[in-house]
């Protein structure tokens, strides 16, 4: 099975400027159970369902699949909870790191996280200077709670 290991931090967006083309992120839930949540994404043209698995530490089971970006839509419109996650993400390598950043839009708007991925959970990891604070085990900052209580209501 497929792991995900991911530290997510919020970024001081006064030093933080894209150096890259960003691509539009709809994502929409299927299922919010705390042992494993269910995700709708179209990114790009690009339609994706993915599986996770409940958090232990900063690790957890993923596994995605492609699907038409026709049905995702459907998806996201007619069966995933709402509102949806909108956001446009920005790819940056920095070192060794490459860093997904994430500028949120809609309910979210204001919102900014920089997410790496790691390949263990004890990798060292070098730091930006646009990076504020980790939030990694914080679970408001999931996607996945930015449906329940998005971040206009904090």
């Amino acid at each position: 099975m497929a792991k995900e290991i991911e530290r997510k931090f919020l970024i001081k967006r006064e030093l933080w400027q894209p150096q890259s083309p960003g691509m539009e992120i709809r994502q929409g839930y299927l299922s919010l159970d705390p042992e494993r949540t269910v995700r709708v994404r179209t990114k790009g043209a690009k339609g994706y369902l993915t599986i996770k698995g409940k958090n232990q530490g900063i690790s957890r089971t993923e596994l995605e699949y492609e699907i038409p970006y026709e049905e995702a839509s459907q998806m996201l419109e007619e069966l995933c909870l709402h509102p949806l996650v909108e956001k446009t993400r920005y790819l940056e390598q920095h070192g060794q790191q490459l860093w997904e950043i994430d500028i949120f839009a809609g309910d979210n708007e204001g919102l900014a996280v920089a997410e790496a991925e790691l390949p263990s959970e004890d990798t060292a990891l070098a730091l930006p200077i646009w990076i504020d604070r980790e939030v990694s085990g914080e679970a408001r900052y999931y996607n996945s709670s930015l449906i329940k209580l998005p971040y206009k209501n904090w």
